[in-house]
């Protein structure tokens, strides 16, 4: 019998929740005996992952000139054409609507791709007109938004496109498992935010203003912050301006952010938004609960009010105050949404969402 195939699109294998759903998929597939092909965009690789990579970064010049362009797009459509994919999957970024139209019409053979959606900002996967985005994912085998709110936001903004369906981000529970009982080398209690420093998305400004307002200061709580970017001074500055310098840390990017989870109080996610926001996920596979803004996608899907953490009132600042010290504070609550944290995020396993995957692609025997 033909060894199945597949290729996966993305823009590189580093950083950043989607390629590392990325990275996750292509070892799944791997061990269910399916030849698995990573192409990459770009020449930055940081995940463990199985399978053939296809490395367009190390073809790119460093002036990135036009020619240089062609030269990457030709590469590109002889590699897939070669390889003759019973599926290509892409991860990236689709904001230039004539480029994507190039891919799906050269390159791409439609009815084996599936194109995926990982925020609730449609326009960075889909155009914001209805025409091209018929045009270009209308005859795709399968768009895959990663929530059921995304689901209906795609379905509600483009209603000709018949071609929709939901699959969560996978998380290995067994790699943090391992990798969360290492120690560390913290000698106070805290609370933890995970993200990027570059844009405001994960809003640690008001994450920074929300803990210095809240009892868990005084109650010798620290806030831990890792992540790197080059928004950090003016974070820094945040501290300094509410007084909270001394317990607002700094950890900079962990290889292993889940050990600095286990021994957290609580993990906070402060996004304005997020699409499937894995890290919340991963929080609560160290077993502890969680505290998030319900923004329009995520974690309403996640947290279970009460039961493995706070959803609080979107964007509202001294709601989240509130949140912080309501989870501290209460230990009933606390012990509650503890207990219930890692059962609460089985579904999301890497089991359960790669067979999602294999029945989506009539994989399945």
């Amino acid at each position: 019998m033909k060894k199945k195939k597949v290729a996966l699109v993305g823009f590189h294998m580093y950083g950043g929740g989607t390629a590392r759903v990325m990275a996750n998929l292509s070892n799944f597939f791997d061990k269910k005996n399916i030849e698995v092909h990573n192409i990459i965009i770009h020449d930055e690789i940081g995940y463990e992952y199985s399978g053939e990579l296809y490395n367009l970064g190390k073809l790119k010049s460093k002036s990135n000139t036009i020619f240089n362009k062609i030269k990457r797009f030709n590469a590109l459509k002889k590699y897939i054409k070669q390889q003759d994919f019973d599926f290509v999957i892409d991860f990236r970024f689709r904001k230039r609507i004539l480029q994507e139209y190039m891919i799906s019409k050269f390159i791409y053979e439609q009815k084996k791709t599936i194109y995926t959606i990982h925020s609730s900002q449609l326009e960075i996967y889909l155009s914001k007109s209805r025409f091209w985005t018929q045009l270009i994912y209308g005859k795709a085998y399968r768009v895959i938004a990663i929530t059921k709110a995304m689901k209906e936001m795609v379905e509600k903004k483009y209603p000709k496109l018949k071609n929709v369906s939901m699959i969560y981000n996978p998380v290995i529970h067994s790699v943090i498992e391992a990798k969360k009982e290492q120690p560390i080398d913290l000698d106070f209690e805290y609370v933890i935010g995970v993200g990027h420093f570059d844009t405001d998305q994960k809003q640690f400004d008001k994450l920074i203003e929300s803990y210095a307002e809240s009892k868990l200061p005084k109650n010798q709580v620290h806030l831990v912050i890792l992540g790197k970017g080059k928004k950090q001074l003016e974070l820094e500055h945040v501290a300094e301006k509410m007084y909270v310098k001394n317990k607002v840390h700094f950890l900079g990017f962990q290889d292993n952010p889940y050990k600095f989870m286990k021994n957290a109080k609580a993990f906070v996610l402060s996004s304005w938004h997020e699409g499937h926001p894995m890290v919340l996920i991963e929080a609560l596979c160290c077993n502890i609960p969680a505290i998030a803004f319900g923004c329009p996608t995520g974690p309403r899907e996640v947290i279970n009010h009460k039961e493995n953490g706070l959803l609080i009132e979107d964007q509202n600042l001294e709601e989240l105050t509130k949140g912080l010290n309501l989870m501290i504070l209460d230990e009933a609550l606390y012990k509650k949404c503890k207990d219930n944290s890692l059962k609460s995020v089985e579904k999301f396993s890497l089991n359960v969402i790669g067979n999602q995957w294999l029945d989506v692609m009539n994989f399945k025997n």
